[in-house]
């Protein structure tokens, strides 16, 4: 068994990757011969990222709160605590929080040989989020 004791301070979400106050603790990181990282990520009311990719795919996890998901050309999707998604490797997909709630996910996936684990394209529109459903918060 090992415990690495959490030195990693929280930080918030660069403003090239998000829209909106977002904040990220690291789960995992990759090391050694294991290229697993994960991310608990915590948007505010709005929040979201912009379009991205994956070389291997990801998965997010909803914690708590009410989210949104849209993968290019797709309806955009309410998640909710428990739902879990899956976007294939290179799938252009955004995710993040409801217009009137927090949202809370881990996100896991491995990096890929040069330790890369997304690949970051433009801002999600507003007319692309105000196009996801009510939320029935």
């Amino acid at each position: 068994m090992q415990i690495t004791r959490n030195a990693t301070d929280t930080f918030t979400g660069p403003g090239d990757w998000f829209t909106g106050t977002v904040h990220i603790d690291a789960v995992a990181v990759p090391a050694g011969s294991s290229r697993v990282s994960a991310v608990s990520v915590h948007f505010t009311p709005g929040a979201r990222t912009a379009w991205h990719t994956h070389p291997h795919g990801q998965t997010i996890y909803v914690t708590e709160g009410v989210g949104l998901a849209q993968r290019r050309g797709g309806p955009v999707e309410v998640l909710r605590p428990g739902d879990r998604v899956f976007f294939e490797p290179g799938e252009d997909h955004w995710h993040g929080a409801a217009h009137n709630r927090f949202m809370t996910h881990l996100a896991l996936l491995d990096v890929d040989d040069a330790g890369a684990a997304v690949v970051w394209g433009d801002h999600v529109s507003d007319e692309e989020y105000g196009a996801a459903p009510a939320t029935g918060a």
